[in-house]
């Protein structure tokens, strides 16, 4: 069992900024993935960014060259830093992580982001 707790979400104007976090409660070295979705109301779920343990990214083209996922192993934590914020942005964004022994995946509680315009 893995639990994933988000933090960083808010309300924020359009063009600012926001850096949502999710802390692992195991180590994520030995994950295959983590990533960040979001579900807007009326929305399906999206991905929004990927990270594998190597390292590699992938992005949903809306947000390519504004949202930045990242990790740090040391602190079991993948932070999605967002920028140039939309009011199609707004969502609640969760964490995900998928590890070997469990295909299914892991989700946290979610995080609501909010973008006035």
């Amino acid at each position: 069992q893995v639990q994933l707790v988000e933090s960083g979400g808010g309300l924020v104007q359009a063009g600012g900024s926001l850096r949502l976090s999710c802390a692992a409660s195991r180590s994520i070295v030995s994950s295959n993935a983590m990533g960040w979705y979001r579900q807007a109301p009326g929305k399906q779920r999206e991905l929004v960014a990927l990270i594998n343990s190597g390292g590699t990214t992938n992005y949903a083209d809306s947000v390519k060259g504004r949202f930045t996922i990242s990790r740090d192993n040391a602190e079991n934590t993948v932070y999605l830093q967002m920028s140039s914020l939309k009011p199609e942005d707004t969502a609640v964004y969760s964490c995900y992580a998928r590890y070997p022994f469990y295909a299914g995946g892991y989700w946290g509680q979610g995080t609501q982001v909010t973008v006035s315009s």
